[in-house]
């Protein structure tokens, strides 16, 4: 537990004014709980829009300023995967709490070291898995933990759109963060088995498409479809228990939640002369949800966690399961592309590998 400061105001600093790190800046802005010191941003042309912004905060072109600045509490990264370890690596040495972008890092061993390191100097490590503060991600969790959804069966997630392409990262690690917290959340277990298969179209080394699959002890099954490649953008998930299921479509801002009273009741097999379900088809609730920006509650939970007045959902630990998913899932990517590889080098231009005997016709 963290003991709290006298001072209620906690001066913060800003690494990254990108695409996320404007949305971060917006709500360190008007946070009640911080004072936002010092924005680090390496591109001029970034920095020239800083300028323009309201605020009593310095700008600098270098992380470096923002770390052994003594007059800086905490830190927040917003910047590209590769350079999560070294930033928050040396701001925890520093001294300082850190809040950085998802995914924590870009290996295991890297988050076990980080995790390690912030418990020895008595600093708070976070993560910024910000679906975790959504009202509907919220409200799932509600049912899960009441257990209206009866035994959770499956999480089916289908996460697409054109582009963003990363220049970084595969599309793997840039959109199965979401999900990955969010099952940790929901799921108090870790998979004990994981396949992924996945494409690439832009980039020969970073697949744009890729389908992870989860199976755990008990009888949960995990599936996510992540694309940049759809003409469309979808953020769909279905959840499905044994007594209710649960869909879950974040674009769709008038019914987000759906709870379905639905479900499927087998007869014992001496009471049936074959395997045939009966269909319980029942009252859909759309619940109403609550209009708050999740990244705000995010910012409110990083100071609370500060102070020692709650323990986190976004630890570095929690942290650290999602990128062991990560890794784990990467490595069963690699051996998927690698077979593909080598099924279409041993073919003559044009032919089809043949599956299980089966030729083309």
């Amino acid at each position: 537990m963290y003991a709290a400061r006298e001072d209620t105001l906690r001066n913060i600093g800003l690494i990254g004014f990108g695409y996320w790190g404007t949305n971060l800046f917006r709500n360190l802005s008007s946070s009640p709980d911080f004072k936002l010191d010092v924005v680090a941003e390496m591109s001029e042309a970034r920095r020239a829009v800083l300028a323009k912004m309201r605020g009593d905060f310095r700008i600098t072109a270098s992380a470096d300023d923002v770390i052994a600045d003594k007059n800086v509490d905490a830190v927040v990264i917003a910047t590209p995967v590769g350079t999560h370890y070294d930033l928050a690596r040396r701001a925890i040495l520093a001294g300082k709490h850190v809040l950085t972008e998802k995914p924590m890092c870009a290996t295991v061993a890297q988050g076990e070291e980080l995790v390690e390191l912030a418990a020895r100097q008595g600093v708070v490590l976070m993560v910024d898995h910000t679906f975790l503060f959504t009202s509907a991600v919220q409200r799932i969790a509600d049912l899960v933990r009441a257990g209206e959804l009866g035994r959770i069966c499956y999480y089916d997630s289908m996460r697409v759109n054109l582009g963003l392409f990363q220049p970084d990262v595969n599309v793997l690690w840039d959109l199965a963060p979401h999900d990955l917290s969010i099952l940790d959340h929901l799921v108090d277990e870790v998979p004990t088995h994981i396949e992924a298969s996945g494409y690439c179209h832009v980039n020969s080394h970073l697949p744009d498409i890729a389908y992870l699959t989860l199976h755990y002890a008990s009888p949960i099954v995990a599936h996510l479809n992540l694309s940049w490649m759809s003409p469309v953008k979808v953020r769909r998930v279905a959840i499905g228990g044994t007594d209710k299921m649960v869909v879950w479509d974040d674009l769709n801002r008038e019914e987000t939640v759906k709870v379905y009273n639905s479900g499927i009741q087998i007869q014992a097999e001496d009471q049936r002369p074959t395997i045939m379900p009966s269909y319980r088809i029942g009252d859909i609730l759309s619940p109403r949800l609550a209009n708050t920006e999740a990244l705000g509650s995010v910012i409110a939970h990083f100071a609370e966690v500060i102070d020692g007045r709650t323990q986190s959902i976004l630890s570095g630990e929690r942290g650290l399961r999602v990128v062991r998913i990560l890794e784990a899932g990467q490595q069963a990517l690699d051996r998927s592309l690698a077979r593909n590889r080598e099924a279409r080098q041993s073919l003559p231009d044009g032919e089809m590998v043949p599956i299980n005997g089966i030729k083309r016709l």
